[in-house]
């Protein structure tokens, strides 16, 4: 994407692409052209140096170059600052790892910063590139934060996907192997992350909606309502998935527990059968005189037959206190 990229909307659904050398400074009246979109890319040296010398306040050019963002809405005057989120789709990344676009909003023009490449911005600008203009700057946000909801969405319906998985092996299988705990902790990880912009970005448009801005329309004010809504849904099934990854699992730790109580059982029951075999081998081996049967050749065999019974009665003891293991 290129390091400084400028549309010119007429204010009746015309776009074109413009010239850097072609944009002034300070943004033009609505009545001249509508409103001009620049898109800058912060990572890059012309994309700051064109940010100092656009007329912004100090206050301003941070808010936009900032290294750490959350979705927000802030108004100066009749100028609003935004940051919003969308998922991360570049080659190797992961999705939660979420990119920001920093927005500056007035009238005349609104002025974009990404630090990474935000695929949402790019389907907005093959839309404008093929003629699709916008009418005003709040209809170009509409648009933006619809966007990253449509690239959000395939996301997170991925994520439902792996936890109806999840469930059905723990239906069918009845266990949680360690492939399965892993998978479900990158589930819940990444719905935790990505929640965590999403109600934000709601709070966000949703103050933007609100507020009392004149260069919002009444179907400006309809399109952000229906972002809103769009954003509201994708936040709540990221809080059912982390409470479906939560239950899920709670199940593996009750299968591994009672899995460990079983085991615990056998080796109880095991050493409960075994000690007093082994207080009466340990009585008839102590070498002292006076030991019943130590001169009967017939004694080694009479034992094992006692204990043999003493490990029966046992065994019959526990079954019908129903401790004995099945």
């Amino acid at each position: 994407m290129d390091e400084i990229r400028i549309y010119g909307f007429d204010g009746a659904g015309g776009v074109q692409r413009l010239a850097p050398e072609q944009m002034t400074a300070h943004p033009p009246e609505p009545a001249d052209c509508g409103f001009v979109w620049v898109h800058v890319d912060g990572a890059s040296e012309a994309g700051r140096r064109w940010l100092e010398a656009a007329g912004l306040d100090r206050h301003e050019i941070e808010a936009l170059l900032a290294e750490e963002t959350r979705p927000r809405c802030t108004l100066h005057g009749d100028i609003a600052l935004m940051n919003l989120r969308g998922v991360n789709l570049n080659p190797g990344a992961e999705p939660e790892d979420m990119i920001s676009v920093r927005l500056f909003v007035s009238a005349g023009m609104m002025i974009s910063v990404q630090m990474r490449t935000l695929q949402a911005l790019v389907d907005l600008m093959t839309a404008l590139d093929r003629g699709q203009g916008s009418v005003t700057p709040g209809d170009l946000i509409a648009r933006l934060a619809l966007r990253l909801a449509d690239r959000a969405e395939p996301v997170v319906a991925a994520l439902n996907e792996r936890a109806d998985q999840l469930e059905d092996a723990m239906e069918q299988e009845g266990q949680g192997d360690s492939a399965m705990r892993a998978d479900l902790a990158d589930i819940r990880r990444t719905s935790i992350v990505m929640r965590r912009y999403m109600f934000p970005q709601r709070d966000a448009l949703s103050t933007l909606e609100i507020e009392d801005l004149g260069w919002l329309t009444q179907r400006d004010r309809s399109r952000l309502r229906e972002a809103t809504e769009r954003v509201t849904r994708l936040a709540e099934e990221l809080d059912a998935l982390r409470d479906r990854a939560q239950v899920v699992h709670d199940q593996i730790l009750d299968i591994r527990a009672e899995a460990m109580n079983r085991q615990m059982l056998v080796l109880s029951v095991v050493a409960a059968v075994f000690l007093p075999m082994g207080l009466v081998t340990g009585l008839l081996g102590i070498n002292v005189g006076g030991i019943p049967g130590a001169t009967w050749p017939g004694a080694f065999w009479a034992v094992c037959g006692l204990l043999l019974a003493i490990g029966a009665l046992q065994i019959w003891l526990f079954r019908r206190l129903g401790l004995f293991p099945r």
